[in-house]
């Protein structure tokens, strides 16, 4: 099919299959802080769009045959940054899928390169208050907030990675709100960004 006829199913349908349509073999990848809902919002939004969900957090885990927080206690963060990555840049060749990523994958700019090429990045952000309510209640998993004061340990990432994840391609407030509300805003997020006009512009000739 050609790239025109491919534009003009794309207008006729609905939102997620025109998205998925104008993904191609692009990957949309969930960037931001843990807590903000990657994965949960990312199932809904991979099955609203008829695609695969990912998390690269259980096939970093897969791939090294132990937990992220024993990677993090054997090895380092170093080490775990470095397999993360290798990781991500294999996943990126299978899309498309909906890709969510661990809180410090985004900081790495090859991972961004990468991602820029394969796929289109969404920053899901959230207020202080809600990420350390949502985190607080599984603490343990996070080994980036195994510290004497998780809460300023937050303040510190969220200084330091937010104006990273402002380079994402979208951006979507998570919050205290039913997941298919954000998931539906990504959708509208996505639409414009690809370019997909609204029924009413179509009806409209715009």
């Amino acid at each position: 099919m050609t790239d025109i006829a491919q534009q003009s199913d794309a207008n006729t349908t609905a939102p997620e299959t025109a998205i998925r349509m104008a993904l191609a073999s692009r990957s949309v990848v969930l960037v931001g802080m843990m807590g903000v809902g990657k994965s949960s919002i990312g199932r809904r939004l991979a099955s609203r769009l008829a695609i695969p969900f990912v998390d690269a957090d259980t096939e970093i885990e897969k791939a090294a045959g132990m937990s992220i927080p024993d990677i993090f206690l054997r090895h380092g963060e170093t080490a775990f940054r470095s397999g993360e990555a290798r990781v991500l840049a294999r996943l990126l060749d299978a899309g498309p899928q909906v890709l969510a990523t661990g809180g410090g994958a985004f900081m790495s700019e090859t991972t961004r390169q990468a991602i820029k090429l394969r796929g289109i990045s969404i920053w899901l952000t959230a207020e202080f208050d809600i990420l350390m309510r949502r985190i607080s209640k599984r603490k343990n998993e996070r080994p980036m907030l195994q510290t004497d004061n998780p809460a300023e340990t937050l303040r510190r990432l969220l200084a330091e990675r937010e104006p990273i994840y402002a380079l994402a391609d979208l951006t979507v407030q998570s919050r205290e709100a039913p997941h298919d509300t954000i998931v539906g805003e990504i959708i509208a997020a996505l639409r414009a960004f690809l370019k997909i006009p609204t029924a009413t512009e179509r009806k409209n000739g715009a």
